[in-house]
């Protein structure tokens, strides 16, 4: 009787072990409730620069080896073609309007680490409820979400007032400035308003002065000393632009401390990846986020010696074949702590290249393949459209490519699923879990339509219409290329948002990205059937949307873009800034 009760025994069992052996791998999933999250970030990098994206000429093998093993995205679009937006949209998987992190005027990203604009503390970023959920979370390299709001030391717009445990890196960006041997950039069409507003400001308050001593006009004092406020205010900004710039924004801080002020720029890149690694190293033991936020490839592209002169593509080249040699380094330390398959790794750009930035014949931007337009460029896909890699062996099936709408702010509601996290509900997000497309357990993206700004300006709109795999996109906006028949905005340096150098389109113009990916041939009611079809559903989608926009601060304003002497992080007393703490200086 035992034996057959043995024999019943086992013939339940077997096919359930068999069962269990026989399900995929992807069913890891369940097992791993709180993966760590590694996420790597470029600045200005093209979707053209990088070897699985088609760059047959700069070696990419780290960036092309996360690819092979894991999940490449075709259609990974930025929600802004700026840093400052970008950002802002990819850590709060929401359109940057929706926080006032979109310009109204040509101010279109953080000018000053003393300025009092940046991200609002309100917002709750993806590391904030990665944190809540107990994951040891670190951001290294840049931020440019803003450091202050009304006081040196109150760090409102800090990187851990925004969820993370750890920060080191500039709370700015690089800019050609903080390399003292290259020539400044800090934008002087910038300086130009600066001094005009000066200008002005002056000349209204000494009119006013004037009036009240004659009697001609009725003005209080009071009204005159803030305009006098104000005047002073302005004449400092533009004072401070010329010489102070690499003191003032070219800083290094660890948490809330600066370490360097100006910052050593030949040895960033060795303290970046340093900082990345004993990250990894300090929480193995426990879910962790690390947010690595490269400084390459933005100019003034610092490269290492190492590094100099072995690509093809000049020094912008040898930057991104540096960059890539970091990721490796970061993916050998998760490899050396036996976390690759516990982590997921993200690979991306913040927004297209940079067509413009040149010195001379020196191309100093990056590439954007077939695409058209480039950074700063709100509506063609230049400018938004960047490298999406996912890595997650056992999890993610290797080797595949999805062609189909995506975001960058598709993170926040991917990282926060993965840690068990619920998203707000009193806000909009606007982003779309990618896990079952990643997986292949879907077959299209949850994006029916996005929406592509420029500013606060609504450039163009992207109809995916699933049943026909039709990617509609709608211009309504477009910039004025100089010169004439240029690809890009080469007389400004950057393509405006509005004023003269846009060009409106009634009806817009519209192209099929599916059929025509370079958006070369725009289609018209004789050329497309379904023309006005189209173009009816994307403006029912975009009135649609409106409706879901309230009003909000504007953190890009003009008086939160200026400089403000009382905001400027110091290390040391003020104006007297100076500091060397990793040369134990």
């Amino acid at each position: 009787a035992s034996f057959i009760l043995l024999c019943f025994r086992t013939s339940l069992v077997t096919p359930l072990i068999f069962g269990l052996l026989l399900q995929p791998p992807l069913t890891q999933l369940s097992i791993i409730t709180q993966p760590n999250i590694v996420l790597l970030m470029a600045d200005d990098l093209g979707i053209g620069d990088v070897g699985c994206y088609g760059n047959d000429t700069i070696r990419t093998p780290n960036i092309d080896r996360l690819a092979k093993e894991g999940v490449k995205l075709t259609q990974h679009i930025a929600a802004a073609p700026l840093c400052t937006p970008s950002r802002a949209a990819f850590l709060t998987g929401r359109y940057p309007l929706r926080s006032g992190m979109d310009a109204i005027n040509n101010y279109r990203v953080i000018f000053w680490n003393g300025g009092s604009g940046g991200l609002p503390p309100n917002e709750t970023t993806f590391a904030k409820i990665l944190q809540q959920q107990g994951y040891s979370t670190g951001l290294i390299g840049k931020w440019h979400q803003g450091v202050n709001c009304e006081s040196r030391n109150d760090h409102c717009h800090h990187p851990l007032n925004h969820g993370f445990d750890y920060f080191y890196g500039m709370p700015f960006t690089l800019i050609s400035d903080c390399q003292p041997t290259e020539t400044p950039e800090m934008d002087r069409a910038f300086r130009r308003k600066l001094w005009l507003s000066t200008q002005m400001i002056g000349l209204v308050t000494l009119t006013a002065a004037l009036g009240r001593l004659t009697g001609l006009i009725s003005v209080r004092w009071k009204m005159l000393t803030c305009l006098a406020g104000f005047s002073l205010l302005f004449f400092v900004s533009w004072f401070s632009s010329y010489g102070f710039v690499r003191y003032w924004n070219c800083i290094m801080m660890r948490n809330h401390e600066v370490t360097e002020q100006p910052m050593v720029t030949d040895r960033t890149t060795s303290l970046i990846l340093r900082e990345s690694i004993s990250f990894i190293e300090r929480n193995k033991h426990k879910p962790f986020l690390l947010f690595l936020s490269f400084l390459h490839s933005h100019t003034p592209l610092l490269t290492t010696e190492k590094f100099l002169g072995r690509s093809k593509h000049g020094l912008y080249g040898d930057n991104v074949e540096e960059m890539d040699w970091m990721v490796g380094q970061v993916l050998d330390a998760i490899d050396k702590e036996g976390l690759k398959n516990t982590t997921l790794v993200y690979f991306a750009s913040d927004h297209g290249g940079w067509l413009e930035r040149q010195e001379g014949k020196r191309q100093l931007g990056g590439w954007n393949g077939i695409y058209r337009g480039g950074k700063a460029m709100g509506g063609w896909e230049g400018g938004i459209r960047v490298p999406g890699i996912f890595r997650w062996p056992g999890v993610l099936p290797a080797g595949t490519a999805i062609d189909e709408p995506t975001s960058l702010m598709d993170i926040y509601p991917t990282a926060v699923h993965l840690a068990g996290g619920a998203l707000p509900q009193d806000r909009v997000i606007d982003g779309r879990d990618l896990m079952p497309l990643l997986r292949g357990t879907v077959e299209h993206s949850e994006h029916e339509f996005l929406f592509h700004y420029c500013g606060i300006h609504l450039h163009a709109v992207r109809w995916h219409q699933k049943d026909s795999g039709a990617i509609w996109k709608a211009h309504y906006v477009t910039p004025v290329f100089r010169p004439l028949g240029a690809g890009g905005c080469y007389d400004r340096g950057f393509c405006p948002c509005f004023g003269e150098g846009v060009t409106h389109h009634d009806p817009p113009l519209l192209f099929d990205l599916s059929r025509d990916p370079s958006e070369a041939k725009p289609l018209s009611a004789d050329t497309e059937p379904l023309f006005h079809t189209v173009i009816r559903e994307i403006r029912r989608a975009t009135e649609e949307h409106r409706r879901t926009l309230t009003p909000v601060p504007e953190q890009l304003s003009v008086y939160n873009v200026v400089w403000k002497p009382w905001l400027q992080p110091c290390c040391g007393t003020f104006p007297f800034c100076w500091c060397d703490k990793e040369g134990n200086n």
